[in-house]
């Protein structure tokens, strides 16, 4: 098995305006999808992000504050899971909550050195 990345790209729920109802439903569908995918023994790890970024630049160690990018391009989380290709990262990401909301999921393969 390999190790992949999915990162999970988009708005903060209340930059989307969404209620704190409809937040808890949201979350909800997460816990369902990380239930799944723990039961078929395939995360590694997993965690939310928050918005807050510092970044240290250069020789001289220069430190800026973030975010950096545009809001819907903020990663807000990642699952590290196990799979055999590409194309079942693919075909897992696909019960993703937040498609819906215009966000999406950044699948990358974790290099391996030996």
């Amino acid at each position: 098995m390999k190790k992949f990345m999915m990162l999970f790209v988009g708005e903060d729920y209340p930059e989307l305006g969404l209620s704190p109802e409809q937040i808890q439903e949201r979350m909800g569908k997460w816990f369902a999808w990380n239930t799944k995918m723990r039961e078929q023994g395939i995360i590694a790890t997993g965690e939310a992000l928050t918005y807050k970024i510092k970044r240290v630049v250069g020789p001289d160690r220069v430190v800026s504050d973030g975010p950096f990018v545009e809001p819907k391009e903020v990663v807000g989380g990642f699952y590290v899971i196990q799979a055999e290709s590409f194309e079942h990262v693919v075909e897992i990401a696909q019960d993703y909550p937040d498609y819906d909301l215009g966000n999406s999921v950044e699948i990358r393969e974790v290099m391996v050195f030996e």
